[in-house]
């Protein structure tokens, strides 16, 4: 439901501190490649979702949970400083922040490592603290860096508040049947999407059969976003690809977050289905322009720009 009440976006997802270095290559097993730059900033996915769909107008709720240690004060001061910091943003006091150590290629192609830490001891009555931003919501959206018991909660909460789910099935594993069933919008990659219906998605027929495996689950809507080939997307009645930016490709990494950021946004806004994946296409292609995850995330007045 999109009203004047109800046009909020309430994200719950994880927050991980991103190490990210680039060489030549990728190494292989057994390699050790020498580097020409390192850095370290905010990302996890959760917290690249809330990200994206803030920086593009969104009225994001989102929960997290950071540990004590000095990457969790990264994470606070990003919060602060993009408009996400609230009580729903838990701290643990035993675990530490989570990490993600990511390497990069000459070419943009990454590599990357995720250690969840805090962001994987959400609590059941953490979740429910979700309620009230749910009752302003228009979309409910999460991923799977987190503990599955708090996505299971906080979905079926969404579900019993009537908030549409949008589910980012990364990073893949098998979910339960009755979960697929109380999802509205799944949004795996072309990789998650194979691994999870077994079928190899490289065309546009082998898209809607991947798709049927979600349809069959009892899922209402997909996409599969199909990095430089763009993003495929089915209503349940019709379907379609949309094509990607025509950019020059810096760093990928992120690019999947600001898609979904970017489209729960425009869902909040009011557009239409295949509206809102039009949106969170030209997100995902701007970002990928630049280098990072969350700092790599487009402004709304950059979006409007390519729009108009």
């Amino acid at each position: 439901m999109n009203t004047p009440d109800h046009d909020g976006i309430t994200i719950l997802g994880s927050f991980v501190v991103d190490l990210t270095s680039r060489a030549p290559h990728l190494p292989v097993k057994g390699e050790t490649v020498v580097g020409s730059f390192f850095k370290y900033g905010p990302g996890g996915k959760g917290a690249n979702q809330a990200t994206a769909a803030r920086r593009v107008g969104g009225k994001v709720s989102f929960m997290t949970k950071v540990g004590t240690d000095v990457f969790g004060t990264v994470a606070l001061e990003s919060f602060k400083k993009e408009g996400l910091f609230s009580d729903m943003i838990r701290i643990d006091r035993t675990a530490q922040t989570g990490t993600a150590l990511i390497l990069l290629d000459d070419e943009g192609s990454n590599s990357i490592l995720v250690v969840p830490g805090a962001c994987a001891t959400i609590t059941d009555e953490e979740v429910d603290l979700l309620g009230p931003a749910l009752d302003r919501s228009a979309v409910f959206l999460s991923q799977l860096e987190i503990n599955m018991t708090a996505i299971e909660r906080g979905i079926s909460l969404a579900h019993a508040k009537h908030v549409p789910v949008v589910l980012n099935t990364a990073p893949v594993i098998v979910l339960p049947d009755r979960l697929y069933a109380l999802v509205d919008t799944a949004t795996p990659n072309e990789v998650e999407a194979e691994i999870l219906s077994g079928i190899k998605v490289d065309s546009l027929s082998s898209c809607r059969a991947a798709s049927r495996f979600f349809f069959d689950k009892g899922v209402r809507r997909v996409i599969i976003t199909l990095g430089a080939a763009g993003v495929y997307a089915h209503d349940g009645m019709k379907d379609l690809i949309i094509e990607a930016l025509p950019v020059t490709v810096v760093d990928t990494t992120g690019a999947g977050d600001a898609f979904n950021g970017g489209f729960v946004a425009a869902l909040s806004k009011g557009m239409d289905f295949f509206e809102a994946v039009r949106y969170g296409t030209i997100v995902a292609g701007l970002s990928v322009t630049r280098f990072g995850t969350a700092p790599s995330m487009p402004y709304a007045d950059e979006v409007d720009h390519y729009l108009s």
